[in-house]
C-alpha cells in the first residue's frame, strides 16, 4: 500500500479531535470524509477505517509508542507509525515520521499481548469491571469480539418490500448482501458500502440496524392496533421497527428528552411512510403521568454504559468514567419504577440495554420486581446477547407482564 499525504494528514487532524478535543469519533470522521470531494471510495474507506483503527488501539499503540495524552502532533505520528509497522505499510520519507524502529515495535507488541488490557486496548478499571461482572473467562472472550470491526446490517422495512426483494434491488446497486439465520428481516453486507447513497435508502426500503438491535421490538410481542410506547426513543430505530410489526396500524407514542431525536424520528418516519408514530418530548413528569395506565406495552431502551457496542463505538471506552455508571445505574432504576406505570393491566413492558453488565441488566430487573413498583409485574424471559457468541453487538433485553 503507497501512503498519500492528504489522506494520512486526515487521519492525523481526526486523531487530534478524537483524542484532545473530545470530539465523538463519528463526528470527526463525517468532517474527515467532506475534505476533498475528489476522494473516491478506496480514499474514503482509508480515512474512516485508519481513524477508527488507531481509535479502537489507541492504548496499546501509545505504550508501544511511549506516547501519553493529550498527544503532540509528533505524538499523533509516532501512533500512526506504530499502525503502520503491525501492519506491514512501508512508510514514506516524510519530515512528520521520525525513524521508525520496527523490530523493537514487533517486540513490544508481542510483549503487551500476552496482557489483557492492554491486548485489548482499554483502561484498567473497565477490565476490572468487566472481569469482576462477567468472570474472567466469559469477559477475555468478550472483550477480544467487541474489539473487531462491527459489519454493517439492514433491517428490511416490511411495509415495502421483502428481505429478498430488497436483496435482489441492492444486488442491481451493485451491493451484495447475505441472510443471517435467526434474524427474519436482517441483510448483512458482504463488504462495506455507503448504503445511504442508494436508491434502495432513498425509498424508504430499509434502515441500517445492528443485528442484535434487531432482536428487541419483536420481543415485546406487539400486535397491529394495540397501543405501544417507545419511552426512550431517540432517533427512531426501534420505533420504526415496532411501526412495521404493527403493520402501520394501532398507535405508537415516541418519547424522549431530546426533541432533536424526535424530529429526526419524523424525518426517517417519513421515509419509511409509517403513519402511525406519534412524539412527546419528556420536559417534565407531566407527559409521563398524563399515560399512566393507558399502554397495552411499553419500551424502555434504557440509557446505559453502552459497552455492548463498541465494536461501533470504539472512543467511548476513552469517555466513559467510572462515575457514570453509577449515575447511569441510578438513571435505569429510576426509569423503570416511573415509566412501568404506563403499562396497563395485562400489559407488557421490555427493558433493554446495549450494555454487557448484569448491574445494569437483570440485576436492574431483580430491584424492580422486589420494589413497590414492580411488585405487579413478573419477568416472563430475558435474552443476555454476548458478541463472542452472537457474532453481533453485545445487548440485553427482559419482558415482564402486568398482572
Amino acid at each position: 500500500m503507497r501512503l498519500h499525504r492528504n489522506l494520512v494528514f486526515a487521519v492525523i487532524d481526526s486523531l487530534r479531535d478524537i483524542f484532545n478535543e473530545g470530539i465523538y469519533a463519528d463526528k470527526a470522521v463525517e468532517q474527515a470524509l467532506k475534505r476533498d470531494k475528489r476522494w473516491g471510495a478506496r480514499d474514503r474507506k482509508f480515512v474512516a477505517e485508519t481513524i477508527y483503527d488507531i481509535v479502537r488501539w489507541k492504548r496499546l499503540y501509545a505504550e508501544i509508542a511511549n506516547v501519553k495524552a493529550p498527544f503532540s502532533r509528533p505524538d499523533l505520528w509516532r501512533l500512526f507509525s506504530v499502525w503502520c509497522v503491525l501492519r506491514g505499510i512501508p512508510l514514506p520519507d516524510w519530515n512528520q515520521i521520525e525513524p521508525t524502529p520496527t523490530r523493537r515495535i514487533k517486540g513490544k507488541f508481542d510483549e503487551l499481548s500476552k496482557i489483557r488490557k492492554f491486548r485489548e486496548s482499554i483502561p484498567d478499571w473497565i477490565d476490572a469491571l468487566g472481569a469482576q461482572e462477567l468472570g474472567d473467562e466469559t469477559w477475555t472472550k468478550e472483550i477480544a469480539a467487541l474489539n473487531k470491526q462491527a459489519e454493517v446490517i439492514l433491517r428490511t422495512n416490511t411495509l415495502k418490500t421483502t428481505k429478498q426483494n430488497l436483496q435482489k434491488q441492492l444486488a442491481l446497486e451493485g451491493i451484495k448482501t447475505e441472510f443471517i439465520k435467526g434474524y427474519n428481516d436482517a441483510l448483512k453486507l458482504v463488504e462495506r458500502a455507503n448504503v445511504f447513497k442508494t436508491e434502495a435508502f432513498k425509498k424508504g426500503f430499509f434502515e441500517v440496524q445492528d443485528a442484535s438491535s434487531q432482536l428487541v421490538a419483536p420481543f415485546l410481542e406487539v400486535k397491529p392496533g394495540s397501543k405501544v410506547i417507545d419511552t426512550c426513543a431517540g432517533a427512531g430505530g426501534k420505533t420504526l421497527h415496532l411501526a412495521s410489526l404493527m403493520e402501520n396500524k394501532g398507535q405508537i407514542i415516541a418519547m424522549d428528552i431530546y426533541e432533536s431525536k424526535l424530529k429526526k424520528l419524523k424525518v426517517r418516519a417519513r421515509r419509511n411512510d409509517i403513519h402511525n408514530i406519534d412524539t412527546k418530548v419528556i420536559d417534565s413528569t407531566k407527559p409521563i403521568k398524563k399515560l399512566y395506565g393507558k399502554a397495552d406495552s411499553v419500551l424502555i431502551d434504557a440509557p446505559c454504559s453502552g459497552l455492548g457496542v463498541l465494536r461501533r463505538n470504539p472512543d467511548s471506552k476513552w469517555k466513559l468514567q467510572p462515575e457514570f455508571l453509577d449515575t447511569i445505574r441510578n438513571t435505569q432504576q429510576t426509569v423503570l419504577q416511573q415509566y412501568s406505570k404506563m403499562v396497563k393491566p395485562g400489559g407488557k413492558l421490555v427493558y433493554a440495554t446495549c450494555s454487557i453488565l448484569p448491574s445494569e441488566n437483570q440485576q436492574q430487573i431483580n430491584k424492580f420486581l422486589t420494589s413497590e413498583a414492580g411488585k405487579d409485574f413478573s419477568l416472563v424471559k430475558d435474552n443476555k446477547v454476548f458478541a463472542h457468541i452472537s457474532g453481533f453487538d453485545g445487548f440485553y433485553m427482559a419482558l415482564l407482564q402486568k398482572k
